[in-house]
């Protein structure tokens, strides 16, 4: 769904905040419960645009956000493109500096293709290099970020 072109900026169709990049990546995480059914996505912010989507599958918001971060930066990396991404999760930003998912969740059957998921982006962030920018989001000051689920009650 696109929207016009917010008269304040040429470089984008979404009513972005001028201090924010339109060539750059918005992550999310959206979980129903805790744990619970999790997918995660990311929007290009010039075009608002979904690039990628995975899930659901039975994991936490956390960890979906960080998975998030990591299939974006894969994939820029990938294209040879480097571009901001941008994310509201504090914790999977921390998660993904130091390379590794510091998630709680039980280890069980249910959650075992999600374990394996991390495993294999905490492989990536180990022997990978990536020259993007990682920001937060800032939801208190912009809004909801771009590539948000919308099911906030």
């Amino acid at each position: 769904m696109l929207q016009d072109v917010p008269s304040y900026r040429n470089d984008t169709v979404l009513p972005l905040p001028l201090e924010v990049e339109s060539n750059a990546i918005a992550v999310d995480a959206a979980c129903s419960g805790n744990p619970g059914p999790m997918e995660y996505r990311g929007v290009y912010l010039r075009t608002g645009q979904e690039i990628f989507h995975f899930g659901p599958v039975q994991g936490t918001n956390n960890i979906g956000e960080f998975l998030a971060i990591v299939h974006a930066l894969a994939l820029l990396k990938k294209k040879g493109l480097s571009m901001t991404i941008y994310s509201d999760s504090m914790t999977a930003q921390t998660w993904v500096k130091k390379r590794k998912c510091k998630t709680t969740l039980v280890r069980n059957e249910k959650t075992e293709p999600l374990y394996q998921l991390i495993a294999r982006a905490e492989a990536w962030l180990r022997n990978n290099t990536y020259s993007n920018t990682i920001l937060k989001w800032q939801t208190e000051k912009w809004g909801e970020v771009p590539a948000d689920f919308g099911r906030k009650k």
